[in-house]
């Protein structure tokens, strides 16, 4: 199984997965029965023993909880990391409110991340159907968050992190909200593989946690509750307490993604402008 192959198999189970698409059962009105969620996703492929997780476990970076590949899968080799985009009537929704999210939004997000978890389950039978070893961290019975009420995980953490993954493997570096900027933008979800599959890493396009951000600091105007400043970056606290209020209002979903569209980085690397 090489890169090529992953990449096909990407873009078959998106074209024609069931869960990439709103159902009847689940759509919050008739007209988004059928919705399409994400488009193709695009892939960065990382060495399991770049330093770069390593340098994760330095508690001004994440901390000692965050696990390293071989910690997920002993033996591993490679991680593999992809950006799902969301389609443009999911972004172009979520554009029209200032504070509260689109109903397609919303079933991105959620249902969303229910593909995001299929595919990842899809693809890691598909590696392990060709002879190798592989685990999706985020959905193994070792992972753990703040969600989990586990004490040993500071407030807003968990030991796999899926944008702090996609930094190191060069899938994109961070945003001013703390998301990841790809070339294919910053609106859309994101997930992860460990394997021991050889695969040639990527080179990485950057070297700066936040070289594709312009702090331009429009994700701080469109934040609805005040979260981002360019001076103290994201308020996570502020963040996750707007996005309570959203999970009571919109039951059994809640979202936000005000930060993700209506910016420079919603589809794209912005361009930095020279003096």
């Amino acid at each position: 199984m090489d890169k090529q192959t992953i990449v096909k198999i990407a873009q078959r189970f998106t074209e024609n997965s069931e869960f990439n698409y709103v159902s009847k059962d689940t759509a919050i009105t008739k007209e988004l029965i059928g919705m399409k969620i994400f488009d193709d996703p695009i892939f960065a492929f990382g060495t399991a023993n770049e330093k770069g997780f390593e340098l994760l476990k330095n508690p001004t970076v994440i901390g000692e909880h965050i696990l390293a590949p071989r910690e997920w899968l002993p033996g591993a080799n490679t991680v593999i990391t992809y950006f799902f985009p969301f389609t443009d009537e999911i972004v172009k929704s979520n554009r029209k409110e200032k504070r509260w999210p689109s109903n397609e939004w919303l079933h991105g997000r959620i249902e969303g991340q229910r593909f995001i978890n299929e595919f990842s389950k899809f693809l890691n039978k598909k590696i392990k159907d060709a002879g190798y070893e592989s685990v999706v961290p985020a959905l193994d019975s070792k992972f753990v968050s703040t969600t989990s009420n586990d004490n040993k995980i500071p407030p807003f953490s968990s030991n796999w992190s899926e944008r702090h993954v996609a930094f190191v493997c060069g899938l994109g570096t961070f945003g001013l909200s703390k998301g990841i900027i790809t070339e294919k933008g910053t609106a859309g979800r994101l997930g992860s593989i460990v394997t021991n599959l050889i695969l040639e890493p990527d080179e990485k396009r950057y070297r700066d946690v936040y070289e594709y951000c312009t702090m331009c600091g429009a994700c701080v105007e469109k934040c609805p509750v005040n979260a981002i400043s360019i001076e103290s970056g994201k308020d996570h606290k502020k963040c996750s307490d707007f996005l309570n209020i959203t999970s009571k209002k919109y039951r059994p979903r809640y979202g936000c993604g005000k930060c993700q569209v209506l910016v420079p980085c919603e589809r794209r690397i912005p361009k930095i402008i020279e003096d």
